[in-house]
């Protein structure tokens, strides 16, 4: 059994995740590799993207959305996600036990659903949403003409919960704004849902974009249990970490040396790299894990990676017509970095204000 050095970890899985270096891979395929991206706020996947693909652009992807080869879906963890079309009928069905979790337990809408005939339910949530999208609130309302006893964001919840409902656009189309608008994805892509999804693909594939990994971790990715079931049922190898804690991994899958350069790199809000494992160590020492997670209102700042682990934040601001890049270390970082810092700063500058007559990279502390 192979032991590897927190760094080592820390490069395979920049490896999988592209950030060891760019690639020309389709914006699509992307998606798809990294079995979807975060995207509770519309814009961060393009991000995303953009730090993991070579001149990348964003019309891209905001085609792929408007010709529904991606789609904004609840999948992993109950979070919207941007992900394939393929993925939304495939992940949906396996998410479903966690979105049933969630109807049970919701402090905020479970008391208003209690005894709700839930094939009644969907049946009329369908029909109500067969004309055209609905926001939360038109839904809600629609709903409550046949349940008029229940709570129209309760029923609007339960909707989202038991139905495979995808956001449409023009919400998250690049330089585009509008309204959370909901549809089935049977309707918006015009195919069904897989009937039988493998909870072993999926397995495998977060190991392809994530490993080696826990199965804790594969749970902190999903939002679902019991998975040990799962991995007992494949031909994983097994490496140890320094301090003996057993990973999962593809059997021949790479590792690359922890010497590895790894270059600085920013990362979107909310980016699936900080957010799918039980143990962050990997990328984020303690420290700087307590100050991520100990944010204010939810609200997950860009971050950014220097040596491959994560060191500080940035924010771009707009203003009339300039713009300003504010990077903000949390430890001491050197000359040599903070040139890479603002350099790569520059280009993620160039790319969210193109337009901008004046742009601005600034180091706080």
């Amino acid at each position: 059994m192979r032991t590897l050095s927190t760094r080592a970890i820390n490069r395979t899985t920049l490896a999988r995740q592209h950030l060891l270096a760019r690639t020309t891979t389709p914006a699509v395929d992307m998606v798809e590799h990294l079995v979807g991206l975060q995207a509770q706020a519309p814009f961060p996947p393009y991000t995303g993207l953009w730090t993991r693909l070579t001149d990348f652009q964003p019309d891209t992807l905001a085609d792929a959305l408007v010709n529904r080869h991606v789609v904004r879906i609840a999948l992993m963890r109950g979070t919207v996600h941007l992900v394939s079309a393929a993925d939304a009928c495939f992940l949906r069905p396996l998410i479903q036990p966690l979105l049933d979790r969630d109807l049970r337990t919701n402090t905020q809408h479970a008391r208003h659903l209690t005894d709700l005939d839930l094939p009644k339910f969907t049946d009329t949530t369908r029909h109500v949403l067969a004309d055209r999208p609905l926001t939360a609130k038109e839904l809600g309302a629609a709903l409550t003409e046949h349940w008029p006893d229940r709570e129209p964001g309760a029923l609007a919840h339960a909707a989202r919960g038991l139905l495979p409902l995808v956001q449409v656009p023009p919400r998250a189309v690049w330089g585009r704004s509008g309204l959370t608008k909901y549809h089935t994805a049977e309707h918006w892509l015009g195919r069904e849902l897989d009937k039988s999804p493998d909870p072993k693909r999926m397995t495998q594939r977060y190991l392809a974009a994530f490993g080696p990994a826990s199965v804790a971790d594969l749970q902190t990715w999903s939002g679902l249990t019991r998975l040990r079931e799962v991995t007992d049922t494949l031909d994983l190898r097994t490496v140890t970490t320094d301090d003996g804690r057993e990973l999962l991994d593809l059997p021949d899958a790479p590792h690359p040396d922890e010497d590895t350069p790894a270059p600085v790199r920013f990362l979107p809000e909310f980016d699936n790299l900080l957010l799918s494992y039980a143990d962050r160590t990997r990328v984020l020492t303690e420290e700087h894990r307590k100050r991520l997670f100990g944010v204010k209102n939810g609200v997950f700042p860009g971050t950014f990676l220097v040596d491959g682990f994560v060191r500080g934040e940035w924010r771009i601001t707009k203003q009339r017509k300039s713009a300003v890049l504010t990077i903000t270390p949390w430890a001491r970082t050197t000359k040599k970095d903070l040139a890479a810092l603002t350099k790569e700063g520059t280009r993620l500058l160039e790319f969210h204000a193109p337009t901008e007559e004046t742009k601005d990279v600034r180091v706080v502390s």
